[in-house]
């Protein structure tokens, strides 16, 4: 039946024009798909979704997903990647793909906050012991694994207060007594430390920062070396559902051209705002890893090769909570959202005494993310704030 000769409606659906082969360009292609097309059923019978050198269904990856794992696999010095609707996504996939109803996870005080309250439901509803840890406890995570441990979750740095683990011992620790590490290596963004390098087993990244970059989408990624573990949460992703859509992922493959770019200038604007905030009156503490006063420093030091864009200040005691809040209110090249890695700087108060184990601190925390405007005018900006607080 040639095309001229069907309905009208069949004509609307379905089409005989091929697009000539040769075309070529930089972008990676978009594919948009949930039924993935086998040429016969031979060829749908021996497809297999675990492994990835053929295609059987757009939640198992497409042209455009499995371009963006490779690169971050890459990007982070891992051999397998798999992607997640969102940071906390990637998380939760890790978690329920290694731990069942007994067993015990490790998490550090200063952990991304949904990350924690993850940890409390897996405890109450799901028979997961979630145990919190020191974040500079290095070594001494040996004291606190029991026979029933089966993961340890990192964070380099603490996303709200900053310390730096010692994350070589950490590993180590774990490793010896058969307990696997899982690092949330989002403000380094594989850029500034790779987590295998130091010991992690399996490294999750939230995509939604730096390596989207414009503050416009949502996606997560769990990348590991070894193919057993891969496969564990692979399962895992399959059950779960984790799909990511094509239009984000091609957003993601955009900005990873330019992310080490924006990253550095990131650093660099916030090194130099960091410094101006130190030697001002109003601010107790500067907490930036690569500054001598934030914790774990000489970690930093030892393990990274650059900072990101986003640390935090302590205010002097002597300035209340209404204070400080008028003073992040005041702030005009500063918005007030939660999230970093994009163009636009941001600044969140956090509430720190009572809710963090072992916090001394009596002033407000203050986190900034730098964005790409230029530092003296940020400057200026905080400076205008600090005279209407």
């Amino acid at each position: 039946m040639t095309s001229n000769s069907k309905h009208l409606q069949t004509r609307l659906v379905r089409s005989d024009y091929v697009a000539p082969a040769g075309f070529d360009a930089y972008p990676t292609a978009i594919h948009h798909a949930s039924t993935v097309l086998f040429k016969d059923v031979a060829s749908m019978r021996a497809a297999d979704w675990k492994r990835k050198d053929a295609y059987t269904y757009g939640l198992h990856g497409t042209p455009t997903t499995f371009t963006l794992e490779a690169r971050l696999a890459a990007i982070e010095g891992g051999d397998y990647c798999l992607l997640a609707p969102s940071g906390l996504a990637a998380i939760a996939m890790v978690d329920l793909a290694l731990l069942k109803s007994g067993d015990d996870v490790l998490l550090p005080d200063n952990v991304y906050n949904p990350n924690r309250d993850l940890g409390r439901w897996l405890e109450s509803d799901f028979g997961v012991t979630a145990r919190f840890y020191d974040p500079l406890v290095g070594a001494g995570i040996a004291d606190l694994i029991r026979p029933n441990t089966r993961l340890v979750w990192t964070e380099a740095p603490g996303s709200v207060s900053m310390e730096v683990p010692d994350l070589r011992a950490i590993c180590a620790a774990a490793h010896a007594r058969g307990v696997l590490v899982a690092l949330d290596n989002t403000w380094a963004a594989g850029l500034a430390l790779r987590g295998f390098d130091v010991g992690a087993d399996i490294v999750m990244q939230a995509l939604t920062k730096y390596q989207s970059g414009g503050s416009d989408l949502l996606m997560g990624a769990v990348i590991t070396r070894d193919k057993a573990l891969n496969d564990r949460i692979a399962a895992a992703h399959m059950r779960l559902g984790m799909g990511v859509g094509a239009d984000d992922a091609y957003l993601v493959l955009r900005g990873l051209e330019t992310m080490k770019l924006r990253f550095d200038a990131h650093d660099a604007a916030a090194r130099k705002v960091a410094a101006w905030l130190e030697g001002r009156p109003e601010i107790a503490r500067v907490l930036h890893p690569a500054f001598a006063g934030c914790p774990g420093h000489a970690i930093w030091k030892r393990d990274f090769s650059g900072a990101a864009g986003l640390f935090s200040v302590i205010f002097d005691a002597r300035y209340t909570e209404a204070q400080t809040d008028r003073f992040v209110d005041a702030l005009t090249l500063f918005g007030i959202g939660y999230s970093w890695g994009g163009t636009h700087s941001l600044a969140v108060p956090y509430r720190m005494q009572g809710t963090r184990r072992g916090w001394t601190d009596a002033g407000t925390l203050v986190r900034f993310n730098i964005g790409l405007e230029h530092p003296d005018d940020l400057v200026a900006d905080i400076e205008r704030a600090f005279a209407a607080m």
